[in-house]
């Protein structure tokens, strides 16, 4: 769904999921502030949603999350996950997130941006997110 930025299952199976993220320092475009929030695939706007830091979770620093979740729920051993450290003075870098979820027929994923950066950052068109169904 090019508007949610959601991949919604047709049938139940294993799917492989692919995220890429171009992200750079704001230059006037819309951004992405410091928390989590959930990427649109009508970029370059992307639609912020602060969610409150849990016991156990990164804290603040120069770093950030991309997941793929389920459902909007990112759980430990459901959703797909990579950090990466962000480079200072760096003008664009990549971020990808790849592997396997098993999802029900009109279970859908979604991904999610966390910047524990202590500045906004901007998600770049030429990024993308992409679903393949292997099995069921």
């Amino acid at each position: 769904n090019l508007t949610s930025g959601q991949y919604t299952a047709p049938v139940a199976g294993y799917y492989t999921f692919s995220a890429t993220l171009r992200i750079s320092e704001p230059s006037g475009t819309p951004t992405t502030p410091p928390g989590r929030c959930r990427m649109a695939l009508t970029l370059p706007s992307v639609p912020a949603r602060r969610e409150q830091r849990r016991k156990g979770q990164l804290g603040r620093g120069n770093h950030l999350r991309v997941l793929i979740c389920v459902q909007s729920r990112c759980h430990r051993n459901s959703n797909l996950e990579t950090v990466s450290q962000l480079e200072s003075g760096g003008d664009l870098f990549t971020v990808s997130v790849t592997g396997v979820l098993y999802l029900q027929a009109g279970q859908y994923a979604s991904v999610f941006l966390d910047n524990a950066a202590d500045s906004p950052l901007t998600i770049q068109s030429g990024s993308d997110f992409s679903a393949i169904l292997l099995g069921v």
